[in-house]
């Protein structure tokens, strides 16, 4: 028999050169504890509807088993020839069981079996990001346990603005990366949807039983329609768009503390672990896993332009043009894998200094809002209110002086005087979601309960 899944309709080879063009194995052998998986599924279910005898089935599921513990040891010779993981597994188990083997075919497709292959591969793969997520979430946590008597400068447009607890600040990264997590969470029900049993593209003939399959490899339900299952790339896609937007996330804090671990700013001790020097200037301390983590954002969004174009007018059904979507759904998730990985360690180490941070929290007038605020909760309008607090602080730059140093008679009301400083600034906060001391306790008292 040919060694292709294909050869009986072809009077000649396949010409080499397209064998190397042709080739997936390089990259979808990765694959292979799913694809044993889900034969062994369907080996058991064809023996359930009477396709395979319970022996049958059987000897194929132990020697799949058998195959993948080939391939664990390294003993799987990979060959452009078959093409895939999938033919690679397939000769492999014809080669031990003969005619026992060609049946496992029986009823699917690659089409379908490709796609099913790569859903329990990205089920797994959310699993493991989201337990990632919540490693990184949990440094945050503790940063913001142990940080949390720090007060910081709130920026905005990078400019001084208000001030806020060191808590509050290391509890919206908990936040972004909890969505983060629910974005996935809901990606992972697209994802957790049935496609074996659609075949090439519009069922089969055979007794199949599609439900037993989904309940053996723990799927929530049956892809409905066959013709839309192997055409169908959405869940890579969005896999992909949830893992650009963790790397969104991860690019723009290493943004943040690069510029924080600068002389300029000098607001982090960052640990010598995750930093490197420099080939000439002895003194260098560089934040190369930060800078790292912000370029590799590229590659990820990257690679959700590309599966867009990849998919962008592609005719139903199956094109052999969706084998492309392998390189960078993997590469995608290998880069933010090993960036949250990273990134939860640099957390846990760094630390904020503390003297060099209190020693100019009071500049760049962080308490003027509060200011504002206290004039109109006398009754000031707000526009006045803004306007007022403005020329005062034009008054204080001529002055180089800070607003609680001006005279009480250039304030209208002498006792507002009493809302300047970070600390009253800090006191004064009551909304919901602020930075008011004891709403960062309480939010901080949540995170701590659900993370642990």
């Amino acid at each position: 028999m040919s060694q292709k899944t294909w050869g009986g309709r072809f009077s000649g080879g396949t010409d080499s050169r397209v064998e190397a063009f042709t080739e997936s194995i390089s990259f979808d052998k990765r694959l292979y504890r799913h694809d044993i998986q889900g034969s062994q599924a369907h080996a058991r279910m064809l023996a359930e509807v009477g396709m395979l005898t319970a022996q049958e089935a059987e000897q194929i599921v132990r020697a799949l088993d058998d195959i993948g513990a080939d391939i664990d040891a390294g003993k799987m010779e990979y060959k452009i020839s078959l093409e895939d993981i999938h033919t690679h597994i397939e000769r492999a188990l014809i080669a031990k069981l003969g005619d026992t083997g060609r049946k496992l075919h029986t009823g699917r497709s690659r089409n379908d079996q490709v796609v099913t292959d790569l859903k329990l591969w990205t089920r797994d793969a959310i699993d493991e990001l989201d337990s990632l997520l919540t490693e990184l979430q949990r440094s945050f946590v503790e940063s913001a346990e142990r940080e949390r008597g720090v007060i910081l400068p709130g920026y905005t447009h990078l400019q001084r603005a208000q001030p806020v607890l060191a808590a509050h600040y290391f509890l919206a990264y908990a936040e972004k990366f909890q969505r983060d997590r629910e974005r996935l969470a809901d990606c992972r029900k697209r994802v957790n949807v049935l496609p074996l049993g659609a075949a090439a593209l519009a069922g089969t003939s055979l007794p199949i039983d599609r439900e037993s399959v989904r309940a053996k490899l723990a799927f929530d339900s049956v892809a409905r329609n066959s013709l839309d299952v192997s055409s169908d790339r959405d869940f890579a896609l969005e896999f992909v768009f949830c893992l650009s937007l963790v790397a969104a996330h991860l690019s723009g804090w290493a943004e943040e503390w690069v510029i924080w671990s600068t002389t300029e700013f000098n607001f982090l001790e960052l640990p010598d672990a995750f930093c490197t020097g420099s080939s000439i200037m002895p003194h260098k301390k560089n934040p190369d896993v930060l800078e790292l983590t912000r370029g590799k954002t590229g590659r990820v969004i990257g690679a959700l332009q590309q599966l867009f174009l990849l998919v962008k007018g592609l005719p139903l059904a199956y094109n052999r043009d969706l084998q492309e979507d392998k390189t960078a759904l993997f590469d995608a998730f290998d880069t933010v894998q090993g960036c949250v990985a990273v990134a939860a360690p640099l957390v846990s180490q760094t630390k904020l200094r503390r003297e060099v941070i209190a020693a100019r929290i009071e500049d760049g007038f962080l308490d003027a809002t509060t200011l504002m605020e206290a004039l109109i909760a006398r009754g000031v309008p707000m526009r006045s209110a803004h306007e007022v607090v403005g020329n005062l602080v034009r008054e204080c730059e001529q002055r180089k002086c800070r607003l609680a140093d001006l005279p009480a008679e250039l304030f209208p009301a002498p006792e507002v005087k009493a809302a300047l400083g970070v600390a009253n600034s800090l006191a004064a906060f009551r909304s919901y979601g602020s930075t008011a001391p004891a709403e960062v306790e309480r939010q901080l008292g949540e995170w701590k309960e659900r993370l642990k």
